[in-house]
């Protein structure tokens, strides 16, 4: 006999709260999963950019490697070091600074460019953040020739200690310790995933954020140890190497992607190990972890609706 009253009938389910930390784990594990899709789509956008081109990706090296030459050669001469050991520290500096300039500039607006897949694809919002950070991480690959072309010049220099100008210690040079910048560089990677979930969701409610962003990235560019070396700071008329000059440390110190860059580049260059920029960076990482899960627990499902 069916139910005559609503006292006798089963009770519905209660309704799914998106709003949970469980919904936002699961959308970056279901992402992760997800990585033969992502990461097609990273490897295709890298093909579409240079479809009809004759050396396709080839350009991106070309690039990166005039680039990091005329910046090496100009400021080389107006800091006074040695091109030796000065241009493959702007060029690995310039290399990884590629990568996190993409992945900000890109980040913030990952979800706006994907609106037409957001919308038909039934796929977590993650995949289009890993979809990014594998793009960037194709690119810094292809960069990374210009690296080996230039330790390979200047390689005899680099094996044996030596000295960066402004610096009162010496570097111990290339060894083993090389291959910290694998590990220094997958934490910049987690780092990236983050930063493109938390920003990109941020601009995709306020679409002012990216214009912003890409109105001051360049003048992050000038005021981090890129082109130019912390030791210059020190530099300061009869008292080189510390005293008066500690305080204009403090200018990359308190720069977080000084951090970032400097985890890859030390052991890239063999240059001595600093282990705070690993704590700087790590502290950045949970804090970092935690505001993007935040986000996601409140903000995932209303993507879609915001692009």
């Amino acid at each position: 006999m069916q139910p005559t009253s609503t006292v006798d009938r089963p009770a519905a389910p209660p309704a799914p709260n998106s709003r949970t930390f469980a919904r936002a784990f699961g959308d970056v594990r279901d992402a992760w999963r997800q990585r033969e899709l992502w990461a097609h789509l990273g490897w295709q956008d890298i093909k579409q950019r240079y479809r009809r081109s004759v050396i396709g990706p080839l350009w991106i090296t070309i690039s990166m490697g005039t680039t990091a030459l005329a910046l090496g050669l100009l400021y080389s001469q107006l800091f006074g070091q040695t091109l030796s050991t000065f241009l493959p520290y702007v060029t690995a500096g310039f290399i990884i600074w590629n990568f996190i300039l993409g992945v900000i500039t890109e980040g913030t607006e990952v979800f706006i460019a994907n609106e037409g897949l957001i919308k038909h694809l039934p796929a977590p919002v993650t995949v289009h953040v890993l979809r990014m950070v594998w793009r960037q991480v194709l690119f810094f690959l292809h960069n990374l020739v210009v690296y080996v072309i230039v330790m390979a010049i200047f390689f005899p220099e680099l094996t044996k200690p030596y000295r960066m100008e402004g610096d009162d210690f010496l570097h111990p040079g290339l060894s083993w310790t090389a291959l910290l910048a694998i590990p220094g560089f997958v934490l910049i990677a987690v780092n990236a995933v983050w930063v493109a979930l938390l920003f990109g969701i941020i601009s995709t409610r306020f679409r002012d954020i990216p214009p912003v962003i890409h109105s001051f990235i360049n003048l992050v560019f000038f005021m981090t140890p890129i082109v130019w070396h912390v030791g210059v700071l020190n530099r300061v008329t009869g008292d080189e190497g510390g005293g008066s000059g500690d305080w204009r440390v403090l200018i990359a110190e308190l720069n977080p992607i000084y951090h970032f860059v400097e985890i890859v580049r030390a052991p890239m260059l063999g240059h001595a190990q600093d282990w705070h920029h690993w704590v700087v960076v790590g502290g950045f990482t949970l804090v970092g972890w935690t505001l993007a899960l935040v986000a996601m627990r409140n903000y995932r499902a209303r993507v879609s609706y915001w692009v």
